[in-house]
């Protein structure tokens, strides 16, 4: 009875001492789980969610819950903090960087696509001259055929010569020449301005009437005095390490804007050694003419584009002197046939050839061409300066002209010859 009675006692102590135990850890834990397994979606939270969490005790266990039971975790806004302001920056700064970028490879590759479309044009250009110079165009004209050494050095005289840029260009006179040279000049740093006491930095700076100073240039014409019987050796290095161009124009514009310029308003040189002549010759003038430009236009005495065709067909011309370089032919001025020129440049095109050239001779960070010059005789003019012409001359012009036609790939101007 005694050790039943012992028993009895140890057992309701334990009891009680279990029951006591089960309250404290009760109120430690705030509740109890006898069931910890049996939701396994409140296993165990996102560490980066549980972090929030950590840092917003402020979370109510509403916002938890609702979230959790759907199987996805949504927290409220207030457990993700805001992004700093660096960052924020920081993303603005990327997104204008790569904008950049983007926009810095479509011009990259505009700039690629231009350059290709510029080099098959210059390829056509220079191999149409090569086709004409072998005789596939069937047409003939002095000089055709002749080796470099056999021109005249008289007949090299528009050949200038940069040789610190290691550059050659032929100058057409009617065809932007007189940019051109300005150009040459500030390569060559052959004119002092006498603002500064140094050479000219920008072409537009240099005064148009002294580039045309044969003084200024060097010219292939001029080797003979300064190198001697060496001088066609030199000629001939030159032209196969140099950078060769020249710029052309359709011929009858360039006899237009000749005409225009030359007797269309007073010119005392013109006058006195073209313009006399043609009035004396074809225009019927009796007794003496007037002695000065100024005198004959103010007395209504001017040559007729006529007369100056007439002048240019006229075989006695040529006879007494060579043709004047401003109505000279190209293939006469530059000759084509005994110099591959690297670029052959438009008058037409002039805009974009001369960005294209520029950036092939490598000086354009150098120099820019002149702004403003366009030009001033249009090609819609032809058939207005012509239809007062006979027809007979218009051919026998464009016959005396063809070779220029043909080289550098200038129509037919059927307009104008029928």
């Amino acid at each position: 009875m005694g050790i039943w009675r012992g028993l009895r006692v140890a057992f309701i102590l334990g009891s009680l001492f279990m029951i006591l135990l089960i309250i404290i850890y009760w109120d430690d834990v705030g509740g109890f789980n006898l069931y910890p397994l049996q939701n396994p979606k409140h296993e165990s939270l996102p560490s980066d969610l549980a972090t929030d969490l950590t840092l917003s005790p402020s979370t109510s266990e509403a916002q938890i819950t609702s979230s959790t039971t759907t199987g996805t975790i949504t927290p409220s806004k207030n457990l993700i903090p805001e992004k700093p302001r660096e960052a924020a920056e920081e993303e603005v700064r990327e997104d204008k960087e790569g904008q950049r970028r983007e926009e810095i490879r479509q011009d990259d590759e505009r700039e690629r696509s231009k350059t290709y479309f510029d080099n098959k044009e210059q390829e056509a250009r220079k191999q149409t001259i090569m086709d004409v110079c072998l005789g596939k165009d069937a047409v003939e004209f002095p000089g055709r055929t002749r080796a470099f050494e056999q021109v005249p050095n008289r007949e090299l005289d528009h050949l200038i010569v940069d040789d610190k840029h290691q550059i050659i260009y032929c100058y057409v006179p009617k065809v932007a020449c007189t940019n051109w040279k300005r150009i040459m000049v500030v390569l060559s740093q052959s004119l002092i301005s006498p603002s500064t006491g140094k050479p000219y930095t920008d072409p537009e700076a240099v005064p148009p009437d002294l580039v045309h100073n044969s003084s200024l240039h060097l010219t292939f014409a001029k080797f003979w005095r300064n190198y001697g019987s060496l001088s066609r050796h030199l000629m001939a290095l030159k032209l196969q390490h140099y950078t060769k161009f020249l710029f052309v124009r359709d011929p009858f514009v360039r006899l237009i804007s000749a005409f225009r310029n030359k007797f269309g308003r007073p010119n005392e040189n013109f006058y006195r050694e073209f313009g006399s002549v043609m009035l004396r010759r074809y225009g019927n003038a009796s007794g003496s003419l007037p002695e000065t430009a100024a005198e004959a236009f103010a007395a209504g005495i001017k040559p007729t584009f006529e007369q100056f065709l007439s002048y240019l067909l006229d075989p006695e011309t040529e006879r007494k002197r060579v043709f004047n370089e401003h109505w000279r032919q190209v293939y006469r001025l530059c000759h084509p046939c005994q110099v591959k020129y690297d670029f052959i440049g438009r008058l037409e095109t002039l805009e974009t050839d001369a960005e294209h050239l520029l950036k092939l001779l490598q000086v354009d960070h150098l120099v820019r061409f002149p702004s403003g010059s366009q030009n001033h005789t249009a090609t819609s003019w032809e058939r207005d300066w012509f239809g007062q012409i006979p027809l007979t001359m218009r051919r026998e012009l464009y016959k005396l002209y063809e070779p220029d036609f043909k080289l550098f790939g200038y129509p037919k101007p059927d307009s104008v010859l029928h």
